[in-house]
């Protein structure tokens, strides 16, 4: 019996142990260098103002000891005070490198620890931010958007002054905090329209939002300009019924066409509804222009299947990646979304993203839409538990950026790849007969894997540093502010990488 069976299945096993060797071979990555070292002409922004954020802490704490009664007339002034630079701006159109936006963000932030301390004037304060950004993106309609001042200012502004809002509704209680939806510029629209969460959301309308997954947040702040988003999805909304149908592209299935509910029902730290201009000339000649943009790219998300765009190479719409859909359904109608691209300059977070199959660094990210003149902001929905998460999500983000900027590789289990590259031949099976694999259509097998090891490693940290914030407060009776959260979690990751 020993001698019968024992050769085949000796071979058998043999057999089996070349197939995982060769399946285990790990593919050369010399192909990466010639996607990474493309010149760059551009550079990340930094704030680098370590110790003015100390400095606010140092002034939260004081407010707080101080007392909101005593601290009333200062906070008045303050307000006063913002309110006036905005009158002002309002009556004028100023360049994007005028020492007043200096002045009118050193304004916002230096309010803000007062709001903190005292939240129950947040509604008053997030209702001058909001001003601010549209008076501020009513100036840029006139400035060039290449122009690197003119990106600086928006972002410092707008990016800053919502961080303003967020640091402050995380120190309030419920009861103090904004509401979940807070309303941005009613821009005019003669589309069709649908009502999304006390909404009048109109067809073409385009909905930014930030997901809940590792991958989100560093969607988000992975590149030149770290934001707060990190998909978006187009609105078509039905003429005679009145439904609304979202179009948008997924890493897993690639474009999809889904009701309201489905929509909702993904996991959405935050979401920002965008409305192009009613003054847009090509709008004034065609009120309905973006309700036939959304229609057209529905009918093309029902006609075919269109993969999802690993490359983000914005240029080919045979494959669409989330922001193509909005700007490949605007683009025939005369309207070029992204008035100023995305980069990713650094290096090592280059060779990350190359690693995810990213071929293209001068791109459309979904944060930088809201910067881009030709749109408004209508709306925004968030609330104190997904800011939270947010927030904690951002600051790991930040600190394994960090590593990626200092050249530390983006890493995989070598021993599970054989059972990757079979999951990978088993979704190409499964997507030839128009399903879904264990693998998204268009993401390699080693590519699968540096997104486990990368979510494994986030959700890590992100574990221990709940449990450090969870200190913070009980210690200190708030919630640390962002840069604390950046500090622990680099602590975090130090401890674990010994």
């Amino acid at each position: 019996m020993n001698r019968k069976y024992g050769r085949p299945v000796a071979s058998g096993l043999g057999i089996l142990v070349l197939i995982y060797a060769l399946l285990a071979i790990p593919e050369s990555e010399m192909h990466l260098d010639a996607v990474v070292e493309k010149p760059v002409q551009s550079q990340p922004f930094a704030w680098k103002q370590d110790a003015f954020w100390r400095s606010l802490e140092d002034e939260f704490q004081t407010t707080r000891s101080l007392g909101c009664d005593a601290a009333q007339p200062r906070i008045a002034l303050l307000l006063d005070d913002l309110e006036e630079k905005l009158q002002w701006l309002n009556n004028r159109f100023l360049p994007p490198h005028a020492v007043f936006y200096r002045e009118l963000e050193a304004a916002l932030f230096s309010t803000a620890p007062w709001i903190a301390a005292c939240p129950e004037h947040l509604n008053a304060f997030s209702d001058l931010v909001t001003a601010m950004r549209i008076a501020v993106k009513r100036n840029s309609l006139h400035w060039d958007m290449t122009d690197h001042a003119a990106r600086i200012t928006l972002y410092r502004l707008l990016y800053g002054g919502r961080a303003a809002v967020e640091e402050v509704m995380l120190q309030a209680s419920p009861q103090q905090s904004l509401p979940a939806l807070v309303m941005g510029f009613a821009e005019p629209s003669q589309t069709p329209w649908a009502s999304i969460l006390g909404v009048r959301i109109h067809s073409g309308d385009i909905l930014v939002s930030r997901g809940g997954a590792a991958t989100s947040a560093l969607i988000a702040r992975g590149n030149d300009f770290a934001g707060n988003f990190s998909h978006v999805a187009l609105v078509y909304v039905h003429p005679k019924t009145h439904l609304a149908s979202i179009i948008e592209s997924h890493i897993e299935r690639g474009v999809t066409v889904s009701t309201l509910q489905d929509y909702l029902q993904d996991v959405k730290l935050r979401v920002l509804v965008l409305r192009l201009r009613a003054d847009l000339p090509a709008l004034i000649a065609d009120p309905m222009l973006p309700h036939h943009a959304a229609e057209q790219a529905l009918q093309r998300a029902q006609r075919m299947h269109i993969p999802y765009d690993f490359a983000m190479d914005f240029s080919d719409n045979s494959k669409l990646f989330c922001s193509e859909v909005a700007s490949a359904a605007y683009r025939p109608h005369g309207i070029e979304l992204w008035m100023s691209l995305s980069q990713i300059s650094s290096h090592g977070l280059r060779r990350w993203l190359a690693g995810f199959g990213v071929r293209h660094f001068s791109t459309q990210e979904p944060s930088d839409l809201e910067y881009d003149p030709q749109l408004q902001v209508v709306a925004e929905w968030r609330d104190l538990e997904t800011l939270r998460k947010d927030h904690l999500d951002n600051a790991v983000t930040e600190v394994l950026l960090d590593g990626a900027h200092a050249g530390e590789p983006l890493q995989y289990d070598h021993l599970l790849l054989p059972v990757a590259r079979l999951a990978k031949a088993w979704s190409l099976l499964l997507n030839a007969a128009g399903r879904i694999g264990p693998v998204p259509e268009g993401m390699g097998a080693t590519a699968a894997l540096r997104n486990r090891w990368y979510t494994h490693l986030h959700h890590r940290i992100k574990q221990h540093l709940e449990v450090r914030v969870q200190q913070y407060e009980s210690g200190h009776g708030y919630m640390p502010p962002y840069w604390r959260l950046v500090d622990m979690a680099q602590q975090i990751k130090l401890e674990l990488e010994k």
